[in-house]
C-alpha cells in the first residue's frame, strides 16, 4: 500500500510517500525557518497563507522523488489535529479534494500519535512501551499499547518544553529556533552556572506530570539569584544550565514512569527529541536495561513521513475517513475506533 502523507499543522509544509507503514520512498520538507526568523516566532497567518502557496509544490516534488505518479497512489493522509487551525486547514481541505480526485481513500491523522509513531518506522519496538512526545506545543509521557492505544500519564500543566527554549531564546536574542540555538550554544557552557530550580508538583495529584513556566520565568527575570559566585553571565552558560534543568525535569519523570509501569522499552518523539542532551540521558537508560529508541533527526519534525506511516496502520485495518471531516485545533479524542 503507498500512502501520501500531508503535514500542514504548523510552519512545515511536508509530504512524503510512504510503502507499507515503514519503506519511506520520499520526504519532502519545505521550512519556512528564514521567513518567520525576523519574529522570533512562527505567525499563524504568514504560516498559513505560505502552506497555500506551497503545498501543490511540495507533494509534486514528493511524487518525483518517489519516482511515482499520483495515480500509483493507494490512499492520502493529512494531519487533521491538533495544530495552527489555519495552516491544518490548508491540509485537510487540499488533501480531502485530492484523494476525491483520484478516487482513493482519505484519511486524517493526529498529530501527537504521529509524532509518537516516527521511531517505528525505522526502528519498530515492540509493544507496549513508554512514549516521550517532546515538542514546542506539546509534552506528554504516555503508555503506548498500540499505534492507537495511548494512555496519557503525565503532561505539561503550563508551558510545553520546546516553547520554554522558544521563549528563553528570544528573550535573550539568541535567535530562532529557540530549541537549536540553545543546544548549540549549550555545548561550549558550564550547565552549572545558574542552578535554576525545578517545578514543586505535588508527586500524589501529579507524579508524572510537568511545569516550566518557573523554569521559564526563572531564567528570564531572576538569572542573578541563581547565578554561582564564580560563575561568568554568558549566553553559553544560561543555554547550558537552562537546558540541563529543563531535560532534567522531564528525565525525572520518565524514570519514575519506568519504574511505576514496569516498562523495559522507550521511544521519544517531537522536535525536541532531537536535542543531544536529551538524547544523551535517553540513550544512558540502556545501561539499566532498557531498550531505547528515537527516530532519525529528519523524522524528528514535523514531516510527511511520519503521517503516511501511521495512516497505513489505519488503513490496513478497514479505517476510513469522508469529506466530513475537519481540522481541529486542539487534541480530540485519542482513539480513532
Amino acid at each position: 500500500m503507498i500512502v501520501l502523507g500531508i503535514e500542514t499543522s504548523c510552519d512545515e509544509c511536508s509530504a512524503a510517500v510512504v510503502r507499507d507503514g515503514h519503506d519511506i520512498l520520499s520526504n519532502v520538507i519545505a521550512t519556512q525557518i528564514e521567513l518567520h526568523k525576523p519574529y522570533q516566532g512562527v505567525v499563524p497567518e504568514l504560516a498559513s497563507r505560505l502552506h497555500t502557496e506551497w503545498i501543490q509544490q511540495v507533494v509534486e516534488a514528493a511524487l518525483m522523488q518517489a519516482g511515482i505518479t499520483n495515480k500509483e497512489l493507494d490512499a492520502v493522509a493529512v494531519t487533521s489535529r491538533p495544530g495552527l487551525l489555519g495552516s491544518l486547514l490548508v491540509g485537510v481541505s487540499f488533501a480531502k479534494c485530492y484523494a476525491k480526485a483520484l478516487g482513493i481513500p482519505f484519511i486524517g491523522i493526529d498529530h501527537i500519535r504521529a509524532h509518537l509513531y516516527a521511531s517505528q518506522i525505522e526502528n519498530p519496538l515492540e509493544y507496549p512501551y513508554l512514549g516521550v512526545l517532546v515538542s514546542g506545543g506539546h509534552t506528554v509521557i504516555c503508555r503506548v499499547d498500540s499505534y492507537d492505544k495511548v494512555d496519557v500519564l503525565g503532561t505539561t500543566i503550563d508551558d510545553a518544553i520546546g516553547e520554554a527554549f522558544d521563549k528563553v531564546a528570544k528573550f535573550y536574542d539568541l535567535g530562532f529556533p529557540g530549541g537549536v540555538v540553545i543546544d548549540r550554544l549549550s555545548k561550549n557552557g558550564d550547565p552549572n552556572a545558574f542552578l535554576f530550580p525545578g517545578p514543586s508538583l505535588d508527586r500524589t495529584e501529579h507524579p508524572y506530570d510537568m511545569s516550566y513556566s518557573g523554569l521559564k520565568t526563572a531564567v528570564i527575570n531572576q538569572k542573578d539569584k541563581f547565578r554561582n559566585k564564580d560563575a561568568q553571565d554568558t549566553p553559553e552558560n544560561i543555554a547550558a544550565s537552562f537546558q540541563r534543568q529543563a531535560v532534567g525535569i522531564l528525565m525525572r519523570r520518565v524514570k519514575l514512569a519506568l519504574a511505576d509501569t514496569g516498562l523495559k522499552r522507550v521511544s521519544a518523539g517531537g522536535g525536541v527529541a532531537a536535542n543531544s542532551l536529551l538524547r544523551s540521558e535517553l540513550k544512558a537508560l540502556e545501561k539499566s536495561g532498557y531498550t531505547v529508541t528515537f527516530p532519525s533527526l529528519k523524522l524528528c519534525t514535523d514531516n510527511g513521513a511520519m503521517v503516511a506511516g501511521l495512516a497505513y496502520c489505519y488503513l490496513k485495518d478497514g479505517y476510513r475517513d469522508n469529506e466530513r471531516l475537519s481540522a481541529s485545533a486542539r487534541v480530540t479524542a485519542f482513539k480513532k475506533f
